[in-house]
């Protein structure tokens, strides 16, 4: 930043006091109202961005222009304008976080080639990387899982974890938190996250503080909202960027003002309030936009609450779903061991700014209101394949027995009515299998297991149903995955712990294992009855994800629910029991058992809570990233020095972006004629069915890679852990063994075939798209890809626009992108294309065979229309206009350059 003197808005520059005295400077928004009065209606989301546009007001990345257009945001205005967002800091998880460490350190490698300073290469802002999507759910039901499966987990990931560790020495302004701490989520609402900031580089006196804002490489970084922090997740490629000092950039957004009313009735959770939210949000169509949550209720839910309902803005669409600052922020920075000053500053920075109290109705000007009575919310699951498809908990039943004989298209299975009460024999568990049976009952994910409400709701559940004499039935697979260490600490003062451990619910790690993919397998028995009676199997879990697939390849209906309907669900057995007005199983004496009878009253819950919000057990906790990070972690020995090795390994190898690197970008011509389609896919094809978690198929193009690398079937672990080496993640792009390419005829029976396929042309030979692309490209053939509505959804897989751009693929042309998807998709170099009005590869009658011209005519711009020419094999030609879904000027710069990677290291090494 400039010197204040040189700032075109030094006026601006105040002094607030704390309550004790203490001075801090700050850029004021009520000394720029003065300039711009709309400023003091706008949502506080967008005031917190406009904050820093006016701090990092330089006159090159952020000009006046920038304050002016976004100080006078209207609510309906057309989005045309970017704004450069610096954020304050940077968080990772470990799958997003290998890949761009290893990006960070091929950069270093090329900076070393050219003869620069390898230091060159450096993140300005702090990134914290937490290690929690590695462990796997192998062991459970035994108090020995949690230890068994971390020592597999860092047997499995040695080599990832060498790498980390050379990145903590390597890097000045990267640490890392260790597994078994906790879920990066939640590590960042109880530790990361202190209020208000300062540069270290500032030494005036008194300096300037500012607030929190962060991007991070999780989608589900928005659950920071909760406390009121403007945050959300991007792809590994645009949080590399943030590190290395650009802005992030972004159309201004619309801001939907959703008004909470009223307070839920006994019984409902939190979880059952965001099934609601994310049901009516997905209808409202928010993608893109912030949702800035106000009113009393609103006012009247817990901070635990609030980020919950902010971590499944992904799932609703949204970039983020914002809480302001209020009281009840302050009263949970306290009991979570935030020191007296942090808090002091924090308060006093908030009210100075105008920016502190939940706001009321018609106090700031949204671009829509939607309202919820939360009185209205009732008990609910979400499923079986979307996490917006909500379900009245009274309701589940009849909609599965629906769903298992509706087509797929219709989200059923496609089986025939008369299986769906027919059991099987499990010989070895000397028990029976039939559809609906849950096969895994899964406390997991960020969701709900950073929330106490929900959590000791579970344990006095397991309580009552212990007490009463139920058991969870034989085949399902139970654990408990909790969001932090400070969870197991309160549910074992309460004395709630053994109780769900007598169910089964062992603690199995601390990530987000199921959610992930990280559930770990079935039996043999249950895995081959499933595959030999073509059996629909579900999943109960508690987090935020439920996509065909994710859970585990063998179970196909997978439905979110609380922490306590969880552990209902595993008694019960089957997710045809209602709950409702059926018994959750017989008790002592073959007494039925009902869900009332062992639901916690509100009363049982807040007698806990106390345990649950306890100041030093934070501080004691955290305290121990530093100071005793774990034996398995101490034990682990890396490499050191400025510059990685890239020794011999099948987790981590020099990415090949910066291949035959100059200074001087090679112009990239944009349009391309003669090419061929890879697939034609449709609807709702998430970055899981893209780039796969979970489990690597022997069968698979990653298997076999990986067999001819000397690694065995049992060593294989998952596409996550492996995401540091391009290997594998090209080969494991299109895999999915639940996608399907509509190029592929369907059988008579109208079944699709399903998996990572293609036919390649000429010839029309049927292959995996990873050979094929091979081919094609040995060939010099582009190719491009179709898609529907909501192309990449999910989480925010940078490999997913990675392992497209490595398979040689020029565009997606769909009906609409994913918001994250779509930025990695021109960070990496590759066209997105969306069809206007009611045009769609169908309505085209694509089948697969043609050939592709994109045609773009005159100098790139964003939004523009462009032309594709589709050449039939009969000779005929025809002729669409599409939208170039580059948006912003930044992003043409960015996909001129050949990406992101290369632009930003191309003005690193110019500086």
């Amino acid at each position: 930043m400039t010197k204040d003197s040189a700032h075109a808005f030094a006026s601006t520059l105040k002094t607030f006091k704390t309550a004790s005295g203490k001075s801090g400077k700050f850029y004021s928004l009520r000394e720029l109202a003065k300039q711009y009065p709309n400023v003091d209606k706008l949502p506080v989301s967008i005031r917190i961005v406009l904050e820093s546009v006016l701090r990092n007001c330089d006159g090159q990345k952020v000009t006046p222009q920038h304050i002016e257009e976004l100080a006078n945001w209207a609510p309906n205005a057309e989005r045309v304008d970017e704004i450069p967002f610096v954020v304050t800091r940077v968080v990772l998880q470990d799958f997003t976080g290998v890949p761009l460490l290893a990006d960070l350190a091929a950069m270093r490698s090329v900076a070393q080639s050219l003869g620069k300073s390898p230091k060159a290469i450096e993140p300005l802002v702090p990134v914290d990387l937490v290690v929690d999507h590695s462990v796997m759910v192998d062991h459970y039901g035994t108090p020995k899982a949690l230890d068994l499966n971390m020592k597999l987990e860092f047997q499995r990931n040695n080599e990832r974890y060498q790498f980390m560790k050379w990145g903590m020495q390597a890097f000045d302004t990267f640490g890392v938190v260790p597994p078994g701490f906790g879920i990066v989520h939640q590590v960042n609402l109880e530790y990361f996250a202190r209020g208000v900031y300062k540069s270290p580089h500032d030494k005036g006196d008194p300096p300037v503080y500012y607030p929190d804002s962060l991007v991070g490489t999780d989608s589900h970084t928005t659950m920071i909202n909760g406390i009121g922090v403007v945050g959300w997740g991007v792809g590994g490629i645009e949080a590399e960027a943030a590190m290395l000092g650009q802005p992030v950039y972004f159309l201004t957004p619309d801001v939907v003002g959703f008004e909470l009313t009223g307070k839920l009735r006994e019984g409902v959770t939190a979880t059952d309030l965001v099934l609601y939210v994310t049901a009516i949000l997905r209808g409202e169509k928010v993608v893109g936009k912030f949702v800035e949550f106000f009113g009393p209720g609103a006012a009247s839910i817990a901070v635990p609450d609030r980020a919950t309902i902010g971590n499944m803005a992904p799932e609703y669409g949204a970039t983020m779903g914002f809480f302001p600052v209020d009281e009840m922020t302050v009263a949970y920075f306290k009991g979570t061991g935030r020191t007296d000053a942090e808090i002091e500053r924090f308060e006093a920075y908030y009210k100075a700014q105008g920016l502190f109290g939940m706001p009321g109705v018609g106090e700031l000007n949204y671009t829509k209101i939607v309202k919820l009575d939360l009185g209205t919310v009732t008990p609910s699951l979400a499923g079986p394949k979307r996490p917006q498809d909500r379900i009245d908990l009274g309701h589940l039943s009849t909609k599965f027995s629906e769903l298992y004989s509706k087509p797929q298209e219709a989200n059923g299975f496609n089986q025939p009515a008369e299986k769906l009460k027919e059991r099987y024999p499990l010989k070895e568990a000397g028990t029976t299998i039939g559809n609906g049976d849950v096969l895994i009952a899964a406390i997991t994910s960020c969701t709900n297991t950073s929330n106490p409400s929900v959590m000791l709701a579970a344990g006095l559940l397991a309580k009552k149903a212990v007490e009463a004499g139920l058991k969870v039935k034989p085949h399902v697979k139970t654990s408990l995955a909790p969001g932090s260490r400070i969870v197991t600490e309160y549910l074992t003062k309460a004395g709630l712990l053994p109780y769900l451990e007598k169910l089964g619910f062992y603690l199995a790690g601390y990530g987000c294992t199921t959610c992930i993919g990280n559930a770990g397998d079935l039996t043999a028995e249950i895995n081959e009855s499933i595959s030999k009676n073509e059996l629909v199997g579900a999943a109960v879990l508690s987090g935020n994800r439920n996509f065909e697939a994710r859970i585990h390849p063998n179970i196909k209906a997978n439905f979110l629910a609380s922490p306590p309907l969880v552990v209902a669900f595993a008694i019960a057995g089957n997710v045809m029991t209602d709950l409702m007005t059926q018994p959750v199983g017989k008790g002592k004496g073959g007494k039925d058992v009902y869900l009332g009878d062992i639901w916690p009253t509100p009363k049982e819950i807040d007698e806990n809570l106390r345990f649950a919000m306890n100041a030093k057990s934070f501080r004691a906790n955290y305290d121990k990233v530093k100071s005793e990070p774990g034996k398995f972690w101490t034990s682990i020995k890396g490499t050191t020095g400025n510059v990685y090795d890239w020794p011999q390994s099948t987790y981590i190898a020099e990415p090949p972006f910066f291949e035959n690197f100059k200074m001087q970008p090679h112009a990239t011509d944009a349009g391309f004629i003669n090419a061929r389609i890879m697939a034609l896919f449709g609807d709702s094809i998430t970055t899981d069915h893209i780039s796969p978690a979970g489990a690597i198929k022997e069968s698979s193009p990653a298997g076999i890679w990986l067999k001819a690398h000397g690694v065995a079937k049992a060593d294989f672990n998952s596409y996550g852990s492996r995401r540091g080496h391009h290997e594998v993640m090209m080969r494991g792009t299109f895999a999915n063994v639940r996608i399907k390419n509509l190029m592929i005829p369907a059988d008579e029976n109208g079944t699709q075939e399903e998996g990572g396929i293609t036919r390649f042309q000429p010839g029309n030979e049927k292959m995996f798209i990873y050979d094929a692309a091979q081919k094609y490209m040995a060939a010099r053939v582009p190719t491009v890809i179709f898609g529907g509505e909501e192309y990449g959804t999910g989480s925010s897989r940078d490999w997913a626009a990675k392992g497209t751009q490595l398979l040689g693929i020029k565009a997606v042309i769909a009906r609409s992108f994913e918001r994250i998807h779509r930025a990695n998709l021109v960070g990496m170099g590759v066209l997105p294309l969306q069809f206007r009005g009611a045009d769609s590869w169908q309505t085209l009658g694509l089948t697969g065979d043609e050939e592709v011209d994109v045609v773009i005519g005159g100098e790139l711009k964003p939004q523009m229309d462009v032309k594709l020419v589709i050449r039939r094999f009969d000779g005929v030609h025809q002729e669409v206009t599409v939208r170039l879904r580059i948006d912003t000027p930044i992003e043409v710069d960015y996909y001129k350059h050949g990406g992101i990677l290369p632009f930003v290291l191309r003005q690193l090494l110019a500086a």
